[in-house]
């Protein structure tokens, strides 16, 4: 049964600081419990407690850190029918999706565990001693990633489970070794209560340390932002508007000691339309990215928001195809009331926007397409910038000098998408140059929505799509965000991390500069 309160280590925060609700998201109702909001004391006893719990968790075996992930995975499963009807009810996604995200969910949490048992993530290496050295002995120098320190983790709209409590962020952080402070979003908060007490019951299970894991849900901006200024915290995490998380990312670099700040923050994942591929499939084409812009209705951080076209006859029949799928599919239901709000606003601004030409704009959430002139494109970036919602910014060029332009100038995107075909190869390879820097994934004759949970995927890119370019919140990299290198020279064998000491430890590591 949910509380409508916090989770703290072990126990439970009434709070106090204003009353949150969930709400259905297709009818406005207001959903049981009340949650009362963590105070500045409850969030520093989460934030003290998560610092206390990291000695003894950051030197558990990598096995008993995988053990946890996993019975994670298994307490999550076992919430059932229960937990997705909660999470259709607050977020109005559909029954469907949500039960491969929950898939997804698991699924990374095993993956994670897997990566901490297999253990090559550490980057151990060793640069072996030589005391008859001349004219100065060699010292014996050993290095590996070692965790940060306590986490905070601010949950997203547009994926309650995957990239909420139990999402991403806080499963390559506990693989890491670090305990996680998670800020719930107020939009399901009851999907996050029931995360939360799944994961609580993993760490009783598997004898974890009380404050590896606590969960705080918050009214309003400002305990989330002294939960990143606390001092106790040595990294955060968020997805979220860019406006949120320069915000966040302001104080974490304000702070006496500055701690990492991770953030995912906008993208319009722009897809490159080349001319072969155009004649060859233009049914396909309008199809698939019909189907890419309204995934999620639009709220995906992946939907294509720019699409570069050639101008011409059969340019001509792609974007009437779109435009005509797009007029006629409906509005839904979006994740919150603000969403739909800020949707509806931005969509008004472009439908009275002279720059630019609408080919399909319905009511509210409906989906819609514009068009920009290349020169006014290049010319004003405003043009494109991130619309969360299922619309679209179509630019139709002559010159593929001129796409080229749209690539080298566009800001920093998670994705950008190149359709080709055979004689696009030359083109392609222009655009693949110029989107390397650019962006942190580039797809080839498909489509930006749907991101892979694999070791080499990359979800990440330039700022602004995150604040630090270098890093991905998916894939097996993403454990290296709550890691830093630590050197250990003329160690004593036992003080060393067992990645380290000499012999068998089942972990691939450099040698005197070779992998063994």
């Amino acid at each position: 049964m949910l509380q409508g309160r916090s989770l703290v280590g072990w126990s439970r925060a009434a709070g106090g600081e204003g009353t949150l609700h969930g709400y259905n998201a297709g009818t406005g109702e207001r959903l049981e419990p009340a949650y009362g909001g963590a105070t500045a004391e409850i969030m520093d006893r989460a934030a003290n407690l998560a610092a206390s719990a990291l000695p003894a968790y950051r030197a558990l075996p990598r096995r008993r850190r995988a053990e946890f992930l996993r019975a994670m995975a298994t307490e999550l499963e076992a919430l059932g029918d229960a937990l997705i009807e909660r999470v259709v009810t607050e977020s109005a996604l559909p029954e469907a999706r949500l039960r491969g995200e929950l898939a997804r969910t698991t699924g990374q949490l095993r993956f994670f565990a897997a990566i901490v048992e297999e253990g090559s993530w550490v980057d151990a290496r060793i640069d072996s001693g030589d005391a008859g050295r001349k004219p100065l002995p060699k010292p014996d120098v050993r290095s590996m990633l070692r965790p940060l320190g306590p986490v905070a983790v601010f949950c997203a709209s547009n994926f309650p489970l995957a990239f909420s409590v139990a999402g991403g962020d806080t499963a390559s952080a506990l693989a890491a070794g670090n305990p996680v402070v998670v800020n719930a979003h107020f939009s399901h908060p009851g999907t996050a209560e029931m995360c939360g007490g799944a994961i609580v019951a993993a760490a009783l299970k598997t004898g974890m340390p009380e404050g590896v894991f606590s969960l705080l849900f918050t009214v309003g901006r400002e305990i989330g932002q002294a939960l990143v200024a606390h001092p106790s915290i040595q990294a955060a995490a968020f997805t979220g508007s860019r406006k949120g998380g320069l915000a966040l990312a302001a104080i974490a670099q304000a702070r006496p000691e500055p701690v990492p700040f991770y953030a995912e923050m906008s993208s319009v994942n722009p897809v490159f339309i080349l001319s072969h591929a155009l004649g060859e499939r233009s049914d396909a084409l309008a199809a698939g990215l019909h189907a890419s812009i309204t995934a999620g209705v639009g709220q995906f951080c992946t939907n294509p928001g720019v699409i570069a076209a050639p101008a011409g006859a059969a340019g001509d029949r792609v974007v009437a195809a779109l435009a005509g799928k797009l007029a006629a599919t409906p509005e839904a239901p979006m994740l919150n009331a603000g969403i739909f709000e800020n949707y509806a606003g931005k969509v008004a601004a472009r439908s009275a926007d002279p720059r630019l030409r609408t080919l399909a704009c319905g009511k509210g959430s409906a989906p819609s397409l514009f068009e920009a002139t290349v020169e006014a494109f290049l010319a004003e970036p405003d043009l494109g910038e991130e619309v969360f919602g299922p619309s679209s910014v179509l630019v139709r060029y002559g010159k593929f000098e001129e796409a080229l332009a749209i690539a080298h100038t566009m800001e920093g995107n998670l994705t950008a998408t190149i359709q080709m075909a055979a004689g696009d190869e030359g083109e392609a390879a222009g655009l693949v140059a110029a989107l390397e820097t650019r962006v942190g994934r580039i797809v080839f004759n498909g489509y930006p929505t749907g991101v892979e949970v694999c070791q080499a995927m990359v979800h990440g890119g330039p700022y602004p799509a995150t604040s630090d370019g270098r890093t991905t919140s998916v894939g097996g990299r993403a454990i290296e965000r709550f890691a830093r290198p630590v050197c250990y020279q003329d160690t004593p064998e036992g003080l060393l991390p067992e990645e380290l000491r000499e012999g068998t430890t089942g972990v691939r590591r450099m040698v005197d500069g070779k992998y063994v």
